[in-house]
């Protein structure tokens, strides 16, 4: 299957770091992949790279990367729906404005599972990070018992209508398909499989949001992606990228599913 070469959608890296790394952890992690991806003369305008540290680590990666001008992104790993107020422990979307966040990954399975957020909040959220320019990267999944009594795509069809319930055609936002059943299994989707849920979850957006909004919309892959298998996932005209959980605190690893290009011939 062709690459998709679509110039409106740079591919995409996410690093999600979740409960890993305190903040001297991440300045030298950021630092080592900067140089990382220098050496091996990766183009950031031709793909995109953002790092997802936890709350307390914000401030001291903005720090680095405006001071030493590094061409990454970041972003944290949730927030809350609400601006401020009486609310123990949330992080208010202007917060992570204040600190040039790009982006924020609302929904995440982890937060529905052990957290039980529901579509309602995650879709709450979403309005939350559009209203301080933050660009949310909504995720969607199933479970194993989800893809056998449902079939593939139904779920995540369903939980992406239910985060845009508030979102206008304006709206810049990203869709990141985590399959529940292959995150941290080391058993990734097949590529193939996850081209039919990120198809399905564009025509939703097309349906939604209208054409343009869905044509430029990336939609990444996320669920045990590693660099020996990255590339399959790259070849699919619908998935514009990987949203990576440990294998992203792996500076090799990281990188080489960065460097993706090499082995798709582009």
């Amino acid at each position: 299957m062709a690459v998709n070469n679509n110039p409106r959608r740079t591919p995409l890296i996410a690093g999600n770091w979740k409960m890993n790394l305190d903040h001297l952890q991440a300045i030298a992690f950021v630092q080592k992949l900067a140089w990382s991806l220098k050496d091996a003369r990766h183009d950031f305008t031709a793909v995109e790279v953002a790092v997802f540290p936890p709350f307390t680590d914000l401030r001291s990666v903005q720090t680095l990367v405006a001071a030493d001008k590094l061409p990454l992104a970041f972003g944290a790993q949730d927030l809350s729906e609400h601006d401020s107020g009486a609310y123990t422990g949330e992080i208010s979307g202007a917060f992570l404005a204040q600190l040039e966040c790009q982006y924020v990954i609302i929904g995440h399975s982890e937060r529905r599972t052990l957290h039980a957020e529901t579509d309602e909040q995650v879709a709450a959220k979403v309005v939350a990070a559009l209203r301080h320019n933050l660009v949310p990267i909504i995720c969607v999944g199933e479970t194993a018992a989800d893809l056998e009594l449902h079939g593939p795509s139904a779920v995540p069809v369903a939980q992406l209508r239910a985060a845009l319930a508030g979102v206008t055609r304006a709206a810049d936002i990203v869709v990141a398909y985590e399959p529940v059943w292959a995150i941290g299994s080391g058993q990734a989707a097949t590529p193939e499989q996850a081209e039919q849920v990120a198809a399905a979850l564009r025509a939703v957006l097309n349906e939604t949001l209208g054409q343009d909004v869905a044509d430029k919309t990336r939609i990444l892959y996320g669920g045990s992606v590693k660099a020996v298998n990255i590339a399959g996932f790259m070849r699919e005209p619908n998935v514009d990228g990987a949203l990576v959980g440990g294998a992203s605190l792996d500076i090799d690893e990281f990188s080489g599913i960065v460097r993706y290009q090499k082995h798709v011939g582009i």
